[in-house]
């Protein structure tokens, strides 16, 4: 039973794992009674059968089986071939992680034709297989194609919609592996088999075309990444930052022309990313007649549990709205600052929406 971040007066989700007040009570009401076991004669499936990927057009795997090398966490990209010869549009994903023990979390990211060399680069730099990578790629800006986390079946993009994957580019899988539960490093759960090698692959649905084509929008003030103004004083408990413009007067460079600048678009999902001194997040639509549409609220974040959550009912965003991410962080405990950056002890606040046209 995974949790469920989101809260729940901000949105309604497709797929929730959110507990009623009253599945709540049963549940605290089972563990004042001992946890007895049911009858599993009295179980039924779920009406509809499981969520899950329709089908499967094509898998990427890493190049080869992995060890993790770094305890307890090791953040690993691998750049794998993309095969297809004809423009794609990735319309669905399910990750299949080799050692499941092990993977953390599995994102995919498209190096598209003209950044392949920059991220070829950084696996030939580093020896061993593939390439240290905390909080992204590394390279630059890589948009996503997909994100997993246990839990998570995989799924079909909403109907009609896919993100378009041009021949010659490639796929960096950033998978993240956590040892920390290892019997042999001081641990008592996953025993000496969570060293394993790893082999993860992921498979996609394809389509020639869609209806509208996609892409995963990230969002978050460039000053933050390129002049470094997203500064977290040491011993600070609640630092905050925000950020909130209008993307349709730029979202034909955002976009690389899917979306024209000066036109609604449609959100599709959303969802939020910080590290580890990250306390709450929330983006949201702060419309041009002052009311707001809120789209994802994080009150407690747990870097352990990210997601991408889609709508009941897509949003429209019109120009003259503005979209806003707002973090807060506790830096409380640390005789360091912080700022934007990759590593362990960097930050980010950053927000992402799956958006068409």
């Amino acid at each position: 039973m995974p949790p469920w971040p989101p809260s729940a007066t901000c949105a309604e989700y497709t797929e929730s794992r959110a507990l009623t007040a009253e599945e709540k009570q049963k549940v605290l009401a089972w563990i004042d009674d001992g946890m007895p076991e049911g009858s599993a004669a009295e179980y039924s499936a779920p009406a509809g059968g499981p969520p899950g990927l329709s089908r499967v057009d094509r898998t990427v795997q890493m190049p080869g089986a992995y060890t993790p090398q770094k305890l307890p966490d090791d953040y690993r990209c691998f750049v794998v071939d993309w095969p297809e010869t004809t423009t794609k549009f990735v319309s669905g994903f399910r990750a299949r992680p080799g050692n499941a023990a092990l993977v953390h979390h599995v994102i995919a990211y498209l190096a598209t034709p003209d950044q392949v060399a920059r991220f070829e680069k950084l696996d030939a730099d580093e020896p061993g297989l593939g390439y240290t990578c905390f909080g992204g790629p590394g390279g630059g800006q890589a948009p996503w194609i997909a994100g997993w986390a246990p839990g998570n079946p995989g799924s079909d993009f909403p109907s009609g919609t896919g993100i378009r994957v041009e021949p010659g580019s490639k796929i960096v899988l950033q998978v993240h592996y956590n040892a920390g539960h290892s019997a042999d490093h001081g641990g008592g759960g996953h025993g000496a088999t969570a060293l394993a090698p790893d082999l993860t692959a992921m498979d996609f649905k394809l389509d020639d075309k869609v209806e509208r084509e996609a892409l995963i929008q990230p969002w978050a003030d460039l000053r933050w990444v390129n002049e470094r103004t997203m500064h977290i004083p040491a011993g600070a408990a609640d630092v905050v930052h925000r950020f909130a413009f209008d993307p349709t007067l730029v979202m034909d460079r955002l976009s690389r022309g899917t979306i024209p600048s000066g036109t609604p678009f449609t959100i599709w999902s959303a969802n939020l990313h910080m590290h580890t001194y990250g306390r709450s997040a929330r983006l949201a639509i702060a419309r041009a007649d002052k009311s707001e549409t809120c789209l994802l609220d994080i009150p407690k974040w747990d870097f352990h549990w990210q997601g991408s959550y889609g709508f009941s009912e897509p949003k429209t965003f019109r120009p003259g709205d503005q979209l806003v991410v707002e973090c807060h962080f506790d830096n409380s405990g640390s005789t360091i600052d912080r700022n934007w950056g990759e590593g362990t002890d960097d930050e980010m606040c950053l927000g992402g929406v799956y958006i068409t046209r």
